[in-house]
């Protein structure tokens, strides 16, 4: 194997790096996600790292052993314990609902990250799209050209004559628009 071709390792979570398009493509992509993990904010780290804890099965194991213990020190299961908080267990509830909450707000805070994460891929998902359909549409009328200069009938003249147009975004948002059912149709 060439030493132009030979991935070259950079780190522990890295792509490997050569000079093949498929190898550029996804450094490509890491660099984007790295770029979008870098410009979180304290919060939206702490948030997502909060999220990415509570939502184990970990959690739920020690959430068990945590209200088994509560219940059991609060009445008196075995002597000399005194209760700190007898049934109904008010001071727990204060507590299991003050972390609902604040669990609650730092789910809604990572999923409004995640979101605008998303928008913001779907925006470069768009823009790809676009180009690569202006990009067909070069190969198409090259081929066509080709094709006449060498004399090539083809069967498929009115379908390519609909793909040679060009695509114009506005009209194909408003047939989508009609296409779809309305609010009250749903």
């Amino acid at each position: 194997m060439t030493s132009r071709l030979k991935p070259k390792h950079t780190g522990r979570n890295s792509v490997p790096r050569s000079n093949l398009p498929v190898d550029r493509d996804i450094q490509a992509v890491a660099e984007l996600e790295r770029t979008a993990y870098r410009s979180r904010s304290l919060v939206d780290r702490l948030a997502t790292a909060i999220t990415r804890k509570a939502g184990t099965g970990t959690a739920i194991v020690l959430h068990m052993v945590w209200f088994c213990m509560w219940v059991v020190v609060n009445t008196r299961v075995f002597e000399g314990l005194e209760p700190f908080d007898p049934f109904p267990f008010v001071l727990l509830t204060t507590i299991v609902s003050l972390e609902a909450i604040f669990l609650t707000l730092f789910v809604l805070i990572s999923q409004n990250r995640m979101s605008q994460e998303a928008d913001k891929r779907a925006e470069l998902d768009l823009q790809v799209n676009v180009l690569a359909e202006r990009e067909t549409t070069m190969i198409l009328r090259n081929l066509r050209d080709i094709a006449a200069h060498l004399g090539v009938k083809s069967a498929a003249s009115r379908e390519l004559v609909e793909l040679l147009k060009e695509t114009k975004l506005d009209e194909l948002s408003d047939k989508l628009e009609k296409a779809l059912p309305s609010e009250n149709e749903r």
